[in-house]
């Protein structure tokens, strides 16, 4: 008995198709789903075969139209893909940190502008391995360093105000401490002078008074210590503005110095909402530093300062200018324990600004021809 031969099925080539076997063949490379098209089955060859024995109008219709869909769709997936590494970058540059991505071979991926500028800090840190504080022109960052997806992430954060207020508060208990232990003997020689002075001669006077002066000057620093350390709460009360004038008047009487100087004051009569011992700290540390002002001169030109207090709408504004030397390092102004004068302590400034914001209020130096310090505060109970 013969065995029957098995007969080989033919390759049916895209000729041999039906014009309706042909559109559904095509349609089958291009898949759709969820409004979704993808090439998944695209085989080029096969694709070419077909499109060779494409006749029917419908059909080509129909291919275009999907061939449409597909390009817009390939167009809003590159608009979106755009959109969001334009979001990542934004995000990356409004990031207060440097960035470094690095590749596995060193080489660089991506750094942002902070990173452009801070090459020392890289290379400082990359010294240390990274994950370590760098000192740099002043400034402390902390570098800290990660992998992801074989890459290297470096970042540097600028830690300079949180090292400051560290060391402010450091600084702070330390001089609370120190003037704590300070003003108890302070206020026994104060008294023991005060004695003094009752019995000293013409001759001895004079000496006398300028020991009562310093111990004046040493109590007022004791006090301000005091005061910026524990915090400040301004206790409103209803008085003159002519007050104040009296107060500072009583206070030039405490403090030595050398040049002719004229003063000039001029408070309003009129009556408003402050702290009076606060204020005339505030007052008093700002005369001060312009008498300090014109003695720093070298020339023998004769100093003046003019002090104003008047009521403006809701704010009690003082002003205080003086023709004595420049203020040198404006940005550090109200900074606590920095000074360029040689009798001071660098917290003069930074306890008045406490004050007046304990008053809800503000201090500016104006760009005037004269040297203008503008103090406002508001006048509410």
């Amino acid at each position: 008995m013969k065995k029957s031969k098995r007969l080989k099925r033919p390759y049916l080539k895209s000729s041999h198709l039906k014009r309706s076997d042909k559109a559904s063949s095509f349609k089958g490379l291009l898949k759709k789903e969820d409004n979704v098209i993808s090439l998944e089955n695209f085989k080029p060859k096969e694709s070419e075969d077909l499109l060779e024995n494409f006749s029917n109008k419908k059909d080509m219709q129909e291919l275009l139209g999907l061939l449409n869909q597909f390009i817009l769709q390939s167009y809003k997936v590159e608009k979106e893909f755009k959109d969001y590494k334009a979001l990542y970058e934004w995000v990356i540059e409004i990031l207060p940190q440097a960035i470094w991505v690095m590749n596995e071979n060193g080489s660089f991926f991506y750094k942002n502008s902070l990173a452009n500028q801070s090459h020392e800090v890289f290379n400082k840190a990359k010294l240390e391995n990274f994950n370590t504080e760098i000192e740099h022109e002043n400034k402390s960052y902390l570098v800290q360093q990660n992998s992801i997806q074989g890459k290297q992430i470096i970042t540097a954060t600028d830690i300079s105000a949180q090292k400051r207020q560290e060391r402010l508060a450091s600084m702070g208990k330390i001089s609370a401490h120190l003037a704590h232990e300070i003003r108890n003997p302070v206020g026994s020689i104060s008294l023991l002078a005060s004695v003094l002075l009752k019995h000293a001669n013409e001759k001895t006077k004079p000496i006398v008074v300028e020991l009562q002066k310093a111990l004046w000057r040493v109590e007022r620093i004791i006090k301000a210590t005091l005061l910026f350390s524990k915090g400040i709460q301004a206790n409103r009360t209803k008085q003159s503005l002519k007050t104040l004038e009296s107060d500072l008047k009583e206070a030039l009487n405490c403090y030595t110095y050398s040049k002719d100087i004229d003063f000039l004051f001029n408070f309003s009569d009129e009556e408003g909402f402050f702290d009076f011992d606060l204020m005339g700290i505030v007052l008093q540390n700002f005369l001060y530093n312009a008498i300090d002002a014109i003695e720093a001169l070298e020339e023998s030109e004769q100093g003046q300062v003019k002090i104003e207090a008047f009521i403006q709408n809701e704010f009690i504004v003082f002003t205080i200018i003086d023709n004595g030397k420049e203020v040198e390092n404006k940005s550090a102004l109200f900074e606590p324990f920095e000074t360029t004068k040689l009798k001071g302590n660098g917290l003069g400034l930074a306890l008045s600004l406490q004050v007046v914001k304990a008053h809800e209020g503000s201090i500016a130096l104006l760009e005037n021809q004269e040297k203008t310090f503008e103090i406002k505060i508001l006048n509410a109970s």
